[in-house]
């Protein structure tokens, strides 16, 4: 799952960096950037698109949860955000939007790879999710076209619901055309713009 994954680093300590960057190629991701401030780092997601960010808590520049925040709105990558051990509120990190995983310092090395990975998991899975969502929307749209097309012609010509159906079907065959560009094109001429 994460062979040649690319990655960008971001910590104000540059020894940090060289360790995660070395732990990380030997595991198999790709280092595609590492920078040590947060302003530096947005400018990097967006340049490079990682697959992974992994990053300090307190950077420069920027609050990091800000900055996992901007990430996270963008939907560009999942933020693995690295704390000081002893950390307390970890489980309200997790809750941060933006963060997908929380390793913490100083690293351990088994750690780190199933960190990463249910990092990526976790943020492919949402991101299937909204993809599946705004289909289901655009199908619900469709369908309140066509049962408003349905609607209008039934009321102007005095079809039954399946000869309106079936009309809009011929239309779009027809036409060589979507049934809900169809029905958006008998709506329009019809009745108008449908109300919301």
């Amino acid at each position: 799952m994460y062979q040649r994954t690319r990655v960008i680093i971001a910590g104000a300590d540059r020894g940090f960096r060289v360790a995660l960057k070395e732990v990380l190629r030997h595991a198999g991701y790709v280092v595609a950037g590492e920078t040590g401030d947060g302003r530096s780092l947005l400018q990097q997601v967006f340049q490079h698109e990682p697959e992974l960010v992994v990053m300090e808590e307190s950077l420069p520049g920027c609050e990091g949860m800000d900055v996992a925040g901007v990430i996270e709105e963008h939907r560009v990558a999942p933020v693995v955000l690295v704390v000081r051990a002893g950390r307390r509120s970890i489980p309200e990190l997790l809750r941060s939007p933006g963060i997908y995983g929380v390793l913490t310092r100083p690293l351990e090395e088994e750690m780190v790879v199933p960190v990463l990975e249910a990092a990526l998991v976790s943020f492919n899975r949402i991101v299937a999710l909204e993809k599946k969502l705004a289909e289901l929307h655009r199908t619900l749209e469709t369908r309140k076209m066509v049962e408003r097309a349905k609607g209008l012609l039934m009321e102007k010509y005095a079809m039954g619901e399946s000869e309106a159906y079936r009309y809009l079907q011929k239309l779009s065959m027809d036409r060589c055309q979507s049934l809900a560009r169809v029905a958006k094109e008998v709506v329009d001429s019809l009745g108008g713009r449908i109300k919301k």
